[in-house]
This record gives structure tokens, sequence and C-alpha cells, in this order.
């Protein structure tokens, strides 16, 4: 590439990477990133020739994210979501101990059944709402209010599909789910138990021993905690000296991606449709793996998936697709293919080449040095410039070691661990922590950066370790 395109793919890289994560005025990821994408190709930094090859790799990952937003979006439409808030306190039995675990349990299984932006915007509230129920003090919901954080967007590691750059990111190696999932399964698991046990250790204090076995706070509406003089469903209700309602809240503002689901008022949701559609979303995850050794494209069944459970609402609610069509996060598409554009111009820029053969060098065909030098490396691109770009171009540089195939599929899942898990250290290392710092600060819950990173630093250092060591020890069984 010319000096002067160079300079343009180094310029439109930095400066999306910079708004993505400031977001001004709440900017859309997708407007810097669209934006950048028309610059260089507009310019001819990227041929158009490119264009298909660079859709062909990122559209599927994309229509599969979107598919799984999409389910939730209709889980949230039932009232799933609100039955595992409440359920979460019942299945505790008056314990905070056993409270705190189910929170690390709902929020793993969120993020994969869904993706970890999906699984913070869906966690948090219910979280929020919970503890609110439960008049926890502000010191007493940190505990629960971290875990949600870090466990939830940590365990996009385990298998491929939770995680937009996961999904890009093997299409780019060509690595196959079942593959991945053998092989990552249980390194994350490792490091996700490491990082909710250390969370457990540091707050052991905070956590109650008993907590009551039924909420007496008032249920809260679709925004978070009802203030008082509100009804459940967000209405004001008359105080009972006769005075006039109190006005709603005003409704915070919303994250791009947070698909407007929190802001409809949710049906009542019966314990059939409830089990109905969980079973939908457990037979298309299965359907992901199944049909991935058939060759059936995944974002196929995605898609399935997502009609069938808007046809199952459809059927027993009478609520058709609309709020879908809505309120679904189509930019998604838009966001996934840009940054992809701009990281593809950076490569073409060179500074791919020489990291790839920095790092090349150093790993010099040592499995064991692969797993630790891409796990740091990622790690460290993450914080300084967010997961999604750090993964592509963590992913792209390995194409260009020419490594054995042991060595580059592991060095491919420490590249995960470290843009998955390595970037949790700082809010800016995952859209996933800066929509939880998002919500938080929504409802005026009282967590700084200096709070976050200082907890943070605490624990994911750790888990990252304990991560790369079981990644190694456990493909050594494989190779």
């Amino acid at each position: 590439m010319p000096p002067f395109e160079a300079l343009i793919a180094w310029t439109v890289f930095a400066a999306a990477v910079i708004l993505i994560i400031w977001r001004p005025r709440g900017l859309s990821e997708a407007i810097p990133a669209a934006a950048g994408a028309v610059i260089l190709i507009g310019l001819g930094v990227v041929p158009p020739g490119d264009l298909l090859d660079l859709f062909d790799i990122v559209g599927g990952a994309a229509l599969t994210i979107l598919s799984t937003i999409a389910m939730s979006i209709v889980m949230d439409g039932i009232g799933v979501f609100r039955w595992a808030a409440h359920n979460l306190v019942r299945l505790s039995r008056g314990s905070g101990v056993l409270l705190y675990w189910n929170v690390v349990l709902l929020c793993f299984l969120m993020t994969m059944f869904f993706n970890n932006d999906g699984s913070i915007l869906i966690t948090t509230p219910i979280l929020i709402r919970m503890l609110t129920m439960l008049r926890f003090e502000p010191r007493r919901q940190l505990p629960f209010l971290f875990a949600g954080a870090l466990v939830a967007t940590a365990s996009s590691a385990p298998i491929g599909v939770s995680n937009l750059a996961n999904l890009i990111a093997m299409r780019i190696v060509g690595l196959d789910l079942e593959t991945y999932a053998l092989y990552m399964f249980v390194p994350s698991l490792a490091g996700i138990g490491c990082i909710a046990g250390l969370l457990f250790l540091i707050f052991r204090k905070d956590i109650p021993r008993e907590i009551p076995t039924s909420a007496h706070a008032p249920h809260p509406g679709p925004h978070g905690p009802v203030r008082r003089g509100q009804q459940d469903a967000g209405k004001p209700a008359e105080s009972p000296q006769g005075h006039p309602p109190e006005k709603p809240a005003k409704s915070l503002p919303v994250h791009p991606l947070k698909y407007g689901a929190a802001e409809t008022p949710p049906e009542t949701g019966h314990l059939g449709v409830i089990r109905l559609t969980i079973g939908i979303v457990v037979l298309t995850r299965a359907g992901f793996f199944l049909g991935s050794g058939m060759g059936i494209p995944i974002e196929w069944i995605g898609i399935a998936g997502a009609a069938a459970l808007v046809l199952a609402r459809w059927i027993w609610l009478g609520r058709g697709p609309k709020d879908l069509i809505t309120q679904a996060p189509w930019h998604i598409i838009v966001f996934a293919f840009g940054i992809y554009v701009i990281v593809h111009a950076f490569h073409q820029s060179g500074a791919v080449d020489a990291a790839a053969d920095f790092l090349g060098r150093r790993i010099d065909g040592d499995r064991f040095a692969a797993i630790f030098w891409m796990g740091g490396w990622l790690t460290l691109l993450s914080v300084l410039m967010n997961n999604l770009p750090a993964v592509m171009i963590g992913t792209m540089s390995l194409t260009q070691m020419n490594l054995e195939t042991d060595v580059m599929q592991s060095a491919y899942m420490a590249n995960i661990l470290g843009s998955d898990i390595g970037a949790l250290l700082v809010p800016v290392g995952t859209l996933a922590s800066l929509l939880w710092m998002f919500i938080l600060r929504s409802h005026r819950i009282p967590i700084t950066w200096g709070k976050y990173v200082k907890v943070a630093f605490a624990v994911v250092p750790a888990g990252l370790v304990v991560n790369l060591f079981t990644l190694y020890f456990w493909t050594g069984l494989f190779y």
C-alpha cells in the first residue's frame, strides 16, 4: 500500500476506534464504522473487489448475532426475564451466598444462549430490579453487580456463537464450532470459575448470609426500580393522601444496542409459553453445532430459531412480529461490516505484518509461547483499542505466521481469551463493559471507572492466567 493510503488507513482506524469507545452524545457505533468504511472505499484504499469477500466473512456472523438478539426481544416481551428475576430469589432459599452463585449461573447461561452484549442488557436490569426488591444497601449490591458484569462478558469465550468478534475470527482461520468448543469450553470454564471465586472472596463480607424469601419492595417497571408512588407497569398511582399522582420517571437515554424491549411493557408471562420459548432457544443452540457439522450455515439456523419463537408467541399470545421489526438492532450488520473494512485497510497498511513478524519470531513454533504471547498481546490491544478491532488484528496476524496447525489453533484460542477475558481489565476493553457502566449510570448506581478497574485488576489477571495454563494442558491432550 502506498504511504499516503497507509496514512489514510491509520487515521480512519484511530478515529473510528476513538468514536466507538467515546460515543459522543450517544453516537451509535455503527456511524463511525460506516463513515470510515465509506471514506476508505471512496478513496480507493479498499478496492471494491474486496467487498464481496469481506461481506462473506462478516455477514453470516452478524446475522447469527442478530437472530439471537431477536430471540431475546421476543422472550423479554413474553416475560421470561422477569420470571427469571423472581425465581433467582425463590431458588436461593433465603441464602445470600446461594443467591450470589445463582446470579453467576444466570449470567453464564444468558451469555451462552444469547451473546455477551445481549446478556449485559438483559441481566443487568434483572439484577438491579432484584436488588431493589431485596432492599440491599449499595455496598451489598456490589458483589452481584460485578459478578453480573465480569461473568456475563467472560462467558462469551466457551462457545464461538456468543460473541460477534469470535464468529468473525473463526471464519478468518477456518475453524468450525465443534473444534472451537472442544478446545475452549473447559479452559474457559476454569477462568470464569476463578473470576467468580475471587469476586466471592473479595466481597464475602458484603454478601448477606440471609435474604428475604419474598420481595417487599415495589415491583419494578420496564425501566428498572419503580419510584415510590408508581405501579408495577410504570403507571402513576394515587398517593395515600389523595394527592395527584406523581409523574412517571423520564425515560433514560438508551444505548443504540439496547434494542427497545426494555421500553415495552411485557405481556403477562404464562408458564407454558415460557417453557416453550426456553425449549426453542436450547434447540436452536444445539442446532448451531449439529448444523455446523453438516455444512449448514449457522446463520440459517439462527434465523429459523428466531422465526419459530416469533411464531410461537403469535399463536399463544396473539402478538405479531411488529416489535421485532422496529426494535431489532439492524445496524449491527452495518457496524460489523464497517469496522471490518476499516481493520482490513489497517491490515493492508502493513501494521499487521509488523505485529506478525514480531510475534512470529517469539513464538517460533512453540505452543506454550504461542498461547501466552497471543493471550498477552490481545489483552494489551483490547485494553488500548477495544476487543472487536483487536481480535480481528490478532487473528489476521496469526494467518501470516505460517505456524503448524496445533500451534496455530492454540494461538487462536489464546487470542480469543485475551480479547474476551483480558479485555475486562478496563471498561473500554469490551462493548459489553461499556454497556454495563452505561446502565448503572442511568440507574444512578455509583460505580466509578476507578472502582471498576480496582476490582477488575484484582480478579481478571488471575482468571486469564488460569485460562491460558488450562488451555495449554487441555489442548495438549488432543495434539
